[in-house]
């Protein structure tokens, strides 16, 4: 009885040793590509960023006359509108040795600032947005959470709210509007926001 066992026991070390062997190469051939992708966007030369998606906030559609004397409210404007004159750009998804194969390795510094302004931006939407719903304000919190999805947004909390938001105004269609957005996102919250919009309809 102890042969088979032996036998079964060799053959699990054989298959485990090739097993560990193949992972190895695979990882090794793996970190070859990172590095030869990596050396070939930090040699990639300037390019033009004219053509970016920049987002623009517009003011005009945004609540900012509401509650003027409310401190956390001004907090918020104040930095929405400190954004006004800086480029914006959402790159949520998008790897640094990607932007710099694709726009070139000088532009990274400014790239990198424009995805953390978009980082603060759709933040900042969300917390105001839920700082005036939680006041009673929904419908003013619809439209700032509309521009921050419109730009894709991948804050889950503004689709959960704004779904909550649909639900109340019996507008439960809206919710379907939102699988597009959702379904194209470019970021490891896609699924979980997809799920949130699923939940909503139920």
């Amino acid at each position: 009885m102890k042969f088979p066992f032996f036998a079964s026991f060799i053959l699990f070390i054989i298959w485990l040793t090739y097993e560990l062997a193949k992972h190895k190469r695979i990882d090794a051939k793996i970190e070859q590509n990172f590095w030869e992708k990596e050396r070939l966007a930090n040699n990639t030369r300037r390019q033009s960023l004219e053509n970016l998606d920049y987002i623009t906030i517009p003011y005009d559609r945004l609540p900012m006359e509401l509650l003027p004397d409310d401190e956390k409210v001004t907090e918020y404007k104040n930095t929405i509108k400190s954004l006004g004159d800086s480029p914006i750009v959402n790159f949520t998804g998008i790897t640094n040795t990607d932007l710099k194969l694709e726009y070139g390795a000088p532009n990274i510094d400014l790239l990198t600032r424009y995805d953390q302004n978009y980082t603060v931006l759709v933040r900042t939407l969300q917390q105001w947005a839920s700082y005036l719903y939680d006041r009673g304000y929904s419908v003013e919190a619809k439209e700032i959470l509309e521009f921050a999805i419109s730009t894709k947004s991948d804050v889950s909390g503004s689709y959960k709210l704004l779904c909550k938001i649909y639900r109340e105004e019996n507008t439960p269609e809206k919710i379907r509007a939102l699988y597009p957005i959702a379904e194209n996102l470019n970021s490891v919250m896609k699924n979980t926001i997809v799920r949130i919009l699923q939940e909503a309809e139920k």
